[in-house]
């Protein structure tokens, strides 16, 4: 395996033949990420070497191993012959919250998905949002407005223009966070969606002094289970994706409270749980 880039700036040049003469291309990072809390090794992730901070914060507080953003004290980026490791320091109640799930997991069978080791741990159970109260107008306290489909297709339509490492590979999703009125604040890139997400809501745990649940989250892939879980987590009522759901999305979404919508392109998309967060002003 190549060793990642020495700069991590997430592009990599890289001999390239065609039609049988050599040439070079701009090729997209992509190395082993392994996460590490309070010394001890929680995960390993193909990611994207960039924004790694952002990264490490918006997992944690994704996966349940932090509640708060002043729960995550340090993190730590070291890089090493095979990848990188994170090291990231936690409050001493989170660490141990995060031995007793990894005690809890000894001798188990892993289902596939990270920090889990049953189907009860597969799917986290969050807390609904706060609702709609009436379909584009404020509610009472604790409601949310209704987001203008006009908005929602000018944010998408503008976001290609925000991926820059798409632009420089074309092998990488996004994950973006725009206003009400569309207009798009952070955007964060890496090669797999999930991680392109952690990142995002990580920068918005750090950066975005405004309320995240006034926006909507926007991605360049389809919209899974776990995607939906994360813009659950993080407070975000509405997700748009660029491609399809799966049931379990849309299962989780209605849980959850999210407004979920696929194949926003253009002019046209589906609404797939929570139509009463939309509003369809154009």
């Amino acid at each position: 395996m190549s060793h990642p880039d020495p700069d991590f700036s997430g592009v990599q040049s890289v001999p390239v033949w065609r039609r049988g003469v050599e040439g070079q291309d701009s090729v997209v990072q992509e190395v082993p990420v392994a996460l590490t809390y309070n010394g001890i090794s929680h995960a390993v992730m193909m990611a994207t070497p960039t924004d790694l901070e952002d990264f490490a914060l918006g997992f944690s507080l994704t996966e349940g191993l932090i509640d708060r953003v002043d729960q995550f004290l340090d993190c730590d980026v070291l890089p090493g012959p095979q990848g990188l490791t994170l090291q990231i320091t936690v409050t001493a109640a989170c660490f141990a919250r995060f031995k007793d799930q990894r005690r809890a997991m000894t001798g188990r069978t892993g289902c596939g998905l990270c920090g889990a080791s049953s189907l009860d741990q597969a799917v986290r159970h969050l807390p609904p949002l706060p609702g709609v109260a009436e379909v584009g107008a404020l509610g009472g306290a604790g409601f949310s407005k209704a987001f203008s489909v006009k908005a929602l297709l000018n944010a998408m339509g503008d976001l290609r223009s925000s991926q820059v490492l798409l632009a420089s590979t074309g092998s990488a999703h996004a994950a973006a966070w725009c206003d009400a009125q569309g207009h798009i604040h952070c955007v964060r890139e890496d090669v797999g969606r999930h991680n392109a997400l952690d990142k995002l809501i990580g920068a918005l745990a750090r950066e975005i002094e405004r309320p995240v649940s006034s926006g909507a989250i926007l991605v360049t892939s389809r919209a899974s289970h776990e995607m939906v879980q994360k813009t659950a987590a993080a407070g975000v009522p509405v997700l748009a994706a660029v491609s399809g759901v799966t049931t379990l999305a849309i299962d989780t979404a209605q849980a959850t409270g999210v407004g979920l919508a696929g194949f926003v392109r253009q002019q046209d998309f589906g609404v797939y749980a929570h139509p009463e967060r939309f509003l369809h002003d154009v």
